[in-house]
């Protein structure tokens, strides 16, 4: 392992550390607690009328090692959710851009974009 990739672990260890909080991914029926941590997206897209909008995306950096569920390492798809502090952010990117990323050159970090779809039932009583 090379300076550049022990620097890059070392920072996604201390990423891991000091910036996430537990969220639960799901795919399918399956799901899993991972640390995650909150950013942001915003997106420039062209409506009907030629107009710019600016679409914000919440982002979950989540480490791609620890999103495994059932003991297989998968990879974000469209429709899989994040549940967050009661609230279910759907996987999903707008104007066709790609749903989820790799945040670092080594390809060891995530970056998934979502949006709200729903809150769980914690949140309703």
């Amino acid at each position: 392992m090379g300076m550049l990739e022990q620097s890059l672990a070392w920072l996604e260890a201390q990423r891991k550390i000091h910036l996430t909080v537990p969220v639960i991914y799901r795919h399918g029926s399956d799901s899993a607690e991972v640390p995650a941590t909150v950013g942001k997206t915003v997106f420039k897209v062209i409506d009907d009328y030629g107009r710019f909008q600016h679409i914000e995306s919440r982002d979950y950096l989540i480490s791609a090692a620890d999103l495994v569920l059932d003991n297989i390492r998968i990879l974000p798809q469209p429709g899989d959710e994040i549940e967050e502090n009661d609230f279910i952010y759907e996987v999903m990117a707008p104007n066709n851009e790609p749903e989820w990323r790799y945040s670092d050159s080594c390809r060891q970090i995530l970056r998934i974009h979502t949006k709200l779809t729903g809150e769980t039932d914690a949140e309703r009583k």
